[in-house]
């Protein structure tokens, strides 16, 4: 059920950020805050028996869900930031992306060793920036408890690519 209200709210925006790709737009959801809602309990309720201790959020969309996950939970939110953009110590974390390369970081102070971080974004793509996180995370002592996304575009393999860091992957919708 929760599958097909995502799918029905969800736009797909032809030829965007450049001609061939089809965005799709998850803004509509944020319409619905009773779709919300059953959101953040569908990834609470696939979620249960899964110790986490944070919620890690993948800037930006990754806040949307993440920060109120979080909070349902009872467990602190950190964002995961492009770099810059972040005003303390920080720990960063280059990879590399089809063309060039790309910077996540977060404050040095984000996670105490040894917690299990659920990191969060609200689509599951080809898997580097989530997979970037994963090592930044892990270098800073902490384990992955799994993942969440409200969209997985399955065709691009994501999925394949994160499966050796984690067993427990939340997906909502699939396309």
């Amino acid at each position: 059920m929760i599958t097909q209200q995502i799918k029905n709210a969800i736009r797909d925006i032809p030829d965007f950020p450049k001609p061939g790709i089809v965005f799709k737009d998850i803004t509509p959801i944020l319409k619905d805050p009773v779709l919300c809602e059953n959101i953040i309990n569908a990834f609470v309720e696939q979620l249960k028996g899964t110790r986490i201790d944070v919620v890690a959020g993948i800037e930006s969309r990754g806040f949307l869900f993440g920060l109120t996950l979080a909070t349902k939970l009872g467990v602190p939110f950190v964002p995961i930031r492009k770099a810059g953009k972040l005003p303390f110590t920080i720990k960063q974390k280059a990879y590399k992306l089809e063309y060039g390369t790309a910077i996540i970081e977060c404050h040095t102070d984000a996670f105490e060793p040894g917690q299990h971080v659920l990191i969060h974004d609200d689509l599951l793509a080809t898997g580097g920036t989530v997979t970037a996180t994963s090592e930044l995370i892990k270098e800073m002592g902490c384990e992955i408890a799994g993942f969440s996304f409200v969209v997985e575009l399955g065709f691009l393999k994501g999925r394949e690519r994160i499966a050796p860091i984690s067993d427990t992957l939340v997906v909502l919708a699939e396309y």
